[in-house]
């Protein structure tokens, strides 16, 4: 069985001490839907101690997730985190090509593969975005586009490491447009995702890659992508801001 995920990218919102307020406000749906949801929230770096802090000291049913790392162990790369720096703050899930980093930061596949193999080093989980463009879609590439981003990503990786992975499909043309692609176009991209596992890997760890859909995912639709076979969770932007947009996905987790 996959645990559904429910994880909030809370992207360049919250100030240290609004993500603690907000982490504390979620701990009672956080509790009450652990037996079926594995609540994750990926503040900014500048939250991700104030975070923990709450974590530790309230032990909610929550993850700390970091919205992105640089691979390197250290050195002279101004303004990036390297992994040792997001592990000893007790980060568990490590976000990596987003699509807002490979379109406004020009992050290419073989980058985003550097991160993915670094997160799995240095003992943290990736999850590996993909998505594609309204123009990928109408012109009939989706899954050529989709299988090229996952194969380059997953380069590398060891079976023993994948079993792990998360991955998050994001149509971008969907991502804090007010679109939605419906489940059943989801699960299509998400089904050939689990399908591009098993060849790389094998089936026991497909059975068990958790595949998340993310765009526009709100309280009114959560359910919907929820109820699909190879849907397993929700990368949730805008809606997880708050604890009246994230608190009702998180309960759509409910089995």
């Amino acid at each position: 069985m996959r645990k559904t995920m429910v994880a909030g990218n809370w992207k360049m919102f919250k100030t240290a001490g609004e993500a603690a307020i907000l982490v504390q406000n979620l701990e009672d749906v956080a509790h009450d839907c652990a037996d079926d949801a594995e609540v994750v929230v990926a503040p900014p770096f500048t939250a991700l101690h104030s975070v923990k802090t709450v974590i530790a000291l309230d032990k909610p049913q929550i993850t700390l997730a970091a919205q992105d790392m640089f691979w390197e162990e250290e050195g002279a790369y101004t303004g990036e985190i390297a992994p040792r720096m997001l592990t000893d703050l007790g980060v568990a899930y490590v976000i990596v090509g987003h699509s807002e980093r490979r379109q406004y930061f020009g992050e290419s596949d073989e980058v985003v593969n550097c991160k993915a193999c670094a997160v799995f080093a240095h003992g943290m989980t990736p999850i590996i975005c993909c998505g594609e463009t309204l123009e990928t879609r109408e012109a009939g590439q989706t899954p050529d586009f989709i299988a090229g981003q996952i194969r380059c990503a997953l380069k590398g990786i060891e079976e023993t490491c994948a079993v792990n992975l998360v991955i998050a499909y994001e149509p971008i043309w969907a991502i804090g447009t007010g679109k939605t692609a419906t489940p059943e176009m989801a699960e299509k991209v998400c089904k050939d995702i689990r399908a591009l596992v098993e060849e790389l890997f094998g089936e026991t760890v497909s059975a068990r890659v958790r595949i998340l859909y993310g765009g526009s995912v709100k309280p009114e639709n959560a359910a919907l992508f929820f109820a699909q076979p190879d849907i397993d969770g929700a990368l949730v932007g805008g809606a997880a801001l708050s604890v009246e947009g994230f608190a009702p996905i998180i309960k759509a987790a409910r089995k």
